[in-house]
């Protein structure tokens, strides 16, 4: 765990924190699997709580203590999972999507007639409608093995490739780290911060009056992303403080339960960018952020006039977040990709079954360690920001994360299907009440000493608030108060 959290805190680069301020404890196996992924999900959101420490002594000149149970850092990574509504009876039951269900036992994967293995992504309707057109089967898990068994395992990556599909072959963590994709993954950090444009130092705004208990009062965020990582990165800036404003349009394929459990915290809104006037709204809205969150295929918003340095010329000093499956640079960068996808090149896949067939991980693992870096390297920026100015890109990806999880080595785990106990599942859980009715989940997990992480409102409706900011007080202080 250890080296994790150092690797973490390279990203900062100001060294490890004091003895004490970091309290990490907890071990693995939470879940059945070999890997560590509580530990690593730990490590990194201990990353997160002293990034929003680092910020609070900028505002207060008062650091804080982090505290990160693994266990707990192992639940947030299944949250959805724990997704209860209450019953007439005064009983919860489980949240759950039945059309998601199906797709999951179809997302596997298969062997190919070269002796190899390859995992076909059916996760929305469009992408499915692609899947099926290369393979040309019904979508039933019979169906698709017999069409998967057609196919040599690169041919058919490449097909899926061409279709603008999701899959790929089942590879080791030796065959991609010796890929040349792998390979450029491999020379760059877990989280990239690049300067894009300079600009004039911004300190910490005070926010509103209930705001200034937060280390994020007044920071405000755009967030496009859908189904998990990018959500769960806003959804972190969320529960210390920022105004997160969701940006979907109304033709979107969403998943229902992914949508209620990483919105917390957030407001919605509809906005169309192939309609002109719903574009420069949106750029309107850029104008007034410091943080522009996506998670479309590198490239893709380009055209548009929304990339990185697009909005850094409309808004200096904006920090832009961009989250992909390949990373923005290599070979496989143009692809996309979801948590499945990263698990199956990176090797998590390959060893996480048994000797019969691959196996995945019982943890969206790769998306929700995505999304929490991705929030790392946000927080990261705006500290930046705030001492020397300047507009940032902020680089996260899938399959750069199922790298980090794998190099953390491996564990033994007692049995199938370990989790947490009722007791501590119902220690971690809130009851909230959104519009859409009463829903009892997991809370914040991470544990601050003078700011406890928390949602100030619940996960809204989609659509259901005016594409525009709350307001805000004037900024205050200096961009040095902890010096």
């Amino acid at each position: 765990m250890q080296a994790a959290f150092e690797e973490v805190m390279e990203i900062r680069g100001e060294g490890l924190p004091e003895g004490g301020a970091v309290e990490i404890t907890g071990a693995d196996p939470v879940f059945s699997t070999a890997f560590k992924l509580g530990e690593t999900c730990a490590s990194v959101l201990a990353g997160v709580g002293v990034a929003v420490s680092d910020i609070w002594a900028m505002k207060t000149g008062r650091p804080q203590n982090v505290a990160i149970d693994a266990r707990h850092a192992a639940a947030a990574l299944r949250s959805t999972l724990y997704m209860q509504r209450p019953g007439a009876d005064g009983t919860f039951t489980p949240v759950v999507n039945d059309n998601h269900e199906a797709m999951l036992k179809i997302t596997q994967p298969w062997p190919t007639k070269d002796g190899r293995w390859f995992l076909p992504h059916f996760g929305l309707p469009n992408l499915k409608q692609r899947v099926l057109g290369v393979l040309g089967c019904e979508p039933d898990p019979a169906s698709v093995a017999q069409a998967v068994a057609q196919w040599d395992a690169l041919d058919l990556e490449a097909a899926i490739d061409e279709a603008r599909a999701c899959g790929a072959m089942v590879r080791s963590n030796a065959e991609w780290l010796a890929h040349p994709h792998g390979q450029t993954l491999k020379a760059k950090p877990i989280v990239e911060i690049i300067k894009i444009g300079d600009s004039d130092p911004e300190p910490f705004p005070a926010g509103s009056e209930s705001e200034s208990d937060r280390p994020l009062g007044g920071i405000r965020v755009l967030d496009l992303t859908r189904i998990l990582a990018g959500p769960i990165a806003a959804r972190t800036l969320a529960e210390n403080g920022a105004d997160v404003l969701m940006v979907a349009a109304e033709h979107l394929p969403q998943i229902d339960e992914h949508v209620m459990d990483t919105s917390h915290g957030k407001r919605s809104c509809y906005l169309n960018l192939k309609r002109a006037e719903d574009a420069a709204q949106l750029k309107d809205l850029a104008r007034g952020a410091d943080v522009f969150s996506q998670g479309y295929r590198p490239g893709m918003l380009q055209g548009l006039g929304f990339s990185p340095e697009d909005l850094a010329e409309a808004r200096p000093g904006i920090v832009y977040l961009s989250i992909s499956c390949f990373g923005a640079d290599g070979l496989f960068s143009h692809r996309g990709g979801w948590e499945q996808v990263a698990q199956t090149v990176t090797g998590l896949c390959h060893d996480g079954g048994d000797a019969d067939r691959p196996g995945l991980l019982p943890a969206a693992a790769c998306d929700y360690t995505t999304g929490y870096l991705g929030a790392y390297g946000v927080l990261l920026a705006l500290a930046r920001r705030a001492r020397e100015g300047g507009s940032y890109h902020v680089r996260v990806s899938l399959c750069q994360s199922g790298m980090f999880i794998y190099r953390q080595g491996k564990t033994a785990f007692a049995e199938p299907g370990m989790d947490l106990t009722n007791a501590e599942r119902d220690a971690l859980c809130i009851d909230t009440q959104p519009a859409l009715g009463p829903l009892r989940h997991l809370g914040p997990v991470l544990r601050l000493s003078d700011t406890p992480p928390r949602w100030t409102r619940p996960t809204p409706t989609l659509g259901g608030d005016a594409p525009e900011w709350l307001d805000m007080a004037p900024a205050t202080g200096t961009a040095d108060a902890a010096e």
